[in-house]
């Protein structure tokens, strides 16, 4: 072996982080450009990350590879149900995001049950799937745990489990935003349809909901919290419930579109008006919200940025600690199902 091996191997194999460093760029950046399946870049970037990765003498780890990157090309994608809209638009971006990595997704729905969860992981890798999406994640469940336990390459999309590698929208900005638009227009008698407590999307968005009341000074009133799910048929028959308190509220604010569709609905069905009578904000801005008699304010996520860095983090063969939980911010869309509350008589 001669001196320069010698160096070399005095030095350790070159990875990812290395050619970033110099190149200035990130990891993903690097990998994406040297990743020999996707169309070559001729871009000055690309050029000089290319240029860098042979100066440092980068040679991809195929084994390593082969694991994020996948054998079969196909990528396994969990959810509860594809009847929620919510979940077909994460489906619908996660396929997009996988092809352009070449990859293929298959997708298997669960109904949100975890050992449901569990039949549908085993039926994907028994097909060979190179690594799986989860949108179902659980507070308080071993599932994930499990998983990591056997080696199998996995990431959260839409919620987190605090430690597993995901891809999220910051729930807690998004509820923060709904009820501080509603705060802005005078509201202070504000009810929130909340979500199931195991998700932590739903949870962050309530813990937003408290954060703009205790912003502008508002205790936080328990009467005016109805627990529901992420169903029309749930959301109707909580804001059923909420409006015969006394006082009623000027405002709601459901933690999901459906549920605010339901809302819409029972609110009619006591002959009152959105939002004459009653102000009412969604969450996700799925596409039937903006095209109903009274289109509804919602709260925009960004199903497309989750999607490609779920994809990201799963592909990826070096993820630094800072890194494994990714955010993205969603986005108050107003609309004509709120306004000031009106005087009283």
């Amino acid at each position: 072996m001669d001196q320069a091996d010698e160096g070399q191997k005095d030095r350790g194999r070159v990875t990812l982080h290395d050619v970033a460093r110099a190149a200035g760029v990130s990891k993903s950046t690097v990998s994406r450009m040297l990743d020999e399946r996707l169309p070559r870049s001729d871009s000055d970037k690309a050029r000089r990350v290319r240029q860098v990765a042979a100066d440092l003498g980068y040679v991809r780890d195929v084994s390593a590879a082969s694991l994020r990157r996948g054998k079969t090309g196909m990528i396994g994608v969990i959810v509860p149900r594809l009847t929620d809209t919510v979940m077909a638009m994460l489906y619908e971006s996660l396929a997009k995001a996988a092809a352009r990595t070449g990859n293929f997704t298959i997708v298997a729905t669960t109904g949100d049950e975890p050992d449901a969860d569990r039949r549908a992981a085993d039926m994907l890798l028994r097909r060979g799937v190179d690594g799986l999406v989860l949108s179902t994640a659980r507070e308080g469940d071993d599932f994930t745990k499990e998983l990591a336990k056997r080696d199998v390459p996995f990431v959260l999309a839409l919620r987190h489990n605090g430690s597993s590698l995901a891809s999220v929208g910051d729930d807690r900005l998004g509820g923060y935003l709904a009820t501080r638009h509603l705060t802005d227009l005078g509201h202070r008698q504000i009810g929130i349809l909340t979500g199931p407590d195991f998700a932590t999307s739903a949870r962050g968005r309530v813990e937003g909901y408290r954060d703009a009341l205790r912003e502008i000074g508002l205790e936080f009133d328990p009467s005016l919290v109805v627990p529901s799910t992420f169903s029309i048929e749930s959301g109707a028959e909580a804001a059923e419930l909420l409006l015969r308190r006394s006082p009623q509220p000027t405002a709601i604010f459901a933690v999901n579109d459906n549920t605010a569709i339901g809302a819409l609905s029972a609110i009619a069905h006591q002959g009152l008006s959105v939002p004459e009578d009653i102000s009412l904000v969604g969450y996700n801005d799925i596409p039937i919200v903006s095209r109903l008699s009274v289109p509804l304010t919602s709260v925009r996520v960004p199903f497309d940025q989750i999607a490609s860095a779920a994809m990201d983090l799963l592909t990826a063969e070096e993820i630094s600690t800072d890194d494994r939980i990714r955010v993205a911010t969603p986005t108050l869309i107003p609309r004509n199902s709120t306004t000031r509350p009106s005087e009283p008589d």
